[in-house]
């Protein structure tokens, strides 16, 4: 008789079952990671408008309209995995510093939310 015993077939179902509960959070924290680039990207795309839009007007813009997107606050990131707005910083006027925030959306909310205003300050996972 030739073959494989129920139990050496269960003894290989649990260890790839431990395995498998090894591997998996590290894997998602690596996707976490992963999409957190998406955010960076466009956060630093949006900054970079704001400098080149604060060069001409002499001021910092809150509508996204202004610097060439489709929609005057939130621009949604090319995976959706965040929402990007800009706004004025915290005790400043929009004329002094604005300041840039991807607000994650659906799983990447366990990640939090990423900022970078114009004084270099940034928030979240950097």
């Amino acid at each position: 008789m030739r073959g494989f015993t129920l139990v050496e077939l269960l003894v290989v179902l649990v260890i790839a079952a431990i395995l498998a509960a090894l591997v998996y959070p590290n894997y998602r924290d690596f996707v976490r990671r992963a999409n957190r680039a998406d955010g960076y990207t466009l956060i630093n795309e949006i900054m970079q408008a704001q400098e080149r839009y604060f060069t001409d007007e002499v001021t910092y813009t809150a509508n996204l309209t202004e610097l060439g997107y489709d929609t005057s606050d939130d621009v949604e990131t090319d995976e959706g995995h965040y929402l990007v707005s800009a706004a004025p910083c915290g005790g400043s006027t929009i004329a002094q510093c604005v300041v840039v925030t991807a607000e994650a959306q659906g799983s990447q909310t366990d990640d939090g939310d990423l900022s970078l205003d114009s004084r270099g300050t940034t928030t979240g996972n950097w």
